[in-house]
């Protein structure tokens, strides 16, 4: 997918709102590293070295909706313990007052351990409640979801085969969404996809198409003929979605089309939730209408980006963009608002990326100006552009200038590749800018005397760093400027 095309895309599904209904499952990761054996038993030993807990399950489905622009509405279950008390804060920090996490006695939460050597799982402990909900638990399930329907551009049933979704919960939830006019996604579990049947898509992996036709389902070919053998056993669902992994993915669509989506070869890192990205995304541009083979494209960008990722991973808009495929269009994606870079720049610190920052007018773009960028790229991972906005310019230049517009001088360095974002501000200087963005290095040029710059201040006292830049001699805006007055064009770099 190329990079115009993922930006509109992400543009259709940005505000989009999602009402999810499934099993959250809490998420604990102990990381650590092993250098041993056990004396005890032949297995190696686990020296911790920090442990995490994020929702899993629905719960990673809704905070992937979210991050990719969506609005999640999330109704799930849990039992009453101390891991269901510790999902409900994770659930209302993810969703605030758009959850709703019925409770029910005697019955465990849904959780996992995966303990993690060197970036790679050794094993998984479930805690599983293996049981089904009670009635009293659909009800109230159904009623909290049923409450959302009027405000849901689509429903999402996530089936972990935790008990919540039962089959009686699962018709009542499609007949519901059927008789309001909205799209029902699945995620399915375990055997007999009869129970879903009326929804607009469903989505197996490969594994689960096998089990649950008993066809193989190793190449293009076999794929399709799994999804037609199951097709004629739904006959009131829209469509089906295969996804095989490396492969890609695979789509029949309501016409009886099948296309197939290509995934490009990635370097994979961790598939935990991978699915639920992919769902995410699949479900969103559903939600606004796109084509559903547009959709598996997105999909597949998402779900490409998140095994690329740690544990259950969200993905963020932007780097889908940066992940697609590069085109001839314009990179007007690099330029954000003061309010969406300063999200982003927070989550590069969280990362672990260190972010840089320098500003200017950059009227006319010209060599001492990429000698700058050079180098504050060179002391940063991520190097974040202030620019000054017109009438910015106009007040320290003079009426004159300046000579390109805002938008123009904004394209122009969101065209080069050493720079990974430009913000225009208002302001006469970046002070305010650079408070809301909280770079680890602020660069300017050595014609400034550091102590001096506008934000220098702020970026110290959180430990930062101010690196000035060697400069190009006789290399400026106002210079070129005021030799094309004169006419001396032969004398321009």
């Amino acid at each position: 997918m190329q990079r115009e095309h993922a930006a509109r895309l992400l543009s259709a599904i940005a505000g989009r709102r999602a009402l999810v209904v499934g099993d959250v499952i809490l998420d604990r990761f102990v990381y650590g590293r092993t250098e041993r054996i056990s004396r005890e038993a032949p297995v190696p030993i686990l020296s911790e070295t920090r442990r995490s807990v994020m929702l899993g399950g629905a719960g990673n489905l809704a905070r992937n909706i979210a991050s990719l622009g969506g609005e999640a509405m999330l109704v799930s279950a849990a039992g009453e313990d101390a891991e269901g008390a510790e999902t409900g804060a994770l659930v209302r920090e993810a969703c605030g007052e758009d959850a709703d996490l019925v409770t029910e006695a005697g019955r465990a939460t849904p959780a996992k351990i995966r303990y993690v050597a060197q970036n790679q799982q050794m094993f998984c402990v479930d805690r599983d409640p293996r049981t089904p909900v009670s009635d009293a638990t659909v009800d109230a399930v159904f009623k909290a979801a049923e409450a959302r329907l009027a405000r849901a551009d689509v429903l999402i049933l996530s089936d972990y085969g935790r008990g919540l979704l039962t089959p009686d919960l699962i018709a009542r939830l499609v007949a519901a969404a059927r008789k309001a006019g909205v799209p029902v996604s699945v995620d399915p579990r375990g055997k007999g996809y009869e129970r879903y049947d009326g929804a607009a898509v469903i989505k197996p992996n490969a594994d689960e198409l096998a089990a649950e036709t008993g066809l193989p389902v190793s190449d293009d070919a076999e794929a399709e003929t799994a999804l037609r053998a199951l097709k004629t056993r739904l006959k009131q669902t829209d469509a089906l979605l295969v996804t095989r992994g490396g492969a890609g993915m695979t789509l029949l669509d309501a016409s009886g089309a099948v296309t197939h989506q290509r995934s490009r070869p990635r370097s994979v890192f961790d598939v935990s939730g991978a699915g639920d990205t992919a769902l995410a995304a699949l479900s969103l541009a559903m939600a606004a209408g796109v084509p559903l083979s547009e959709a598996m494209a997105l999909a597949d960008l998402a779900a490409g980006v998140a095994v690329g990722k740690a544990g259950t991973a969200v993905v963020a808009p932007d780097e889908l963009i940066e992940d697609a495929l590069g085109g001839a269009e314009a990179p007007v994606w690099r330029i954000l608002t003061r309010a969406d870079a300063a999200g982003l720049t927070a989550r590069w610190r969280a990362e672990g990326l260190r972010v840089g920052f320098t500003n200017g007018c950059f009227d006319i773009l010209h060599p001492g100006h990429l000698s700058v960028l050079r180098h504050a790229a060179s002391v940063c991972d991520r190097l974040v552009v202030g620019l000054n906005a017109d009438a910015s310019v106009s007040r320290l230049k003079g009426a004159e200038r300046p000579i390109n517009t805002a938008a123009s001088r904004a394209l122009m360095l969101a065209s080069l590749d050493m720079v990974d974002r430009v913000v225009v501000f208002e302001e006469d200087t970046p002070e305010a800018l650079i408070r809301a963005l909280n770079p680890h290095v602020l660069v300017k040029g050595a014609d400034y005397i550091a102590d001096e710059l506008p934000g220098a201040a702020h970026v110290k006292s959180r430990g930062g760093e101010v690196v000035l830049a060697p400069l190009e001699p006789g290399l400026s805006t106002t210079a070129l400027v005021e030799r094309l007055k004169r006419g001396r064009s032969g004398d321009l770099p």
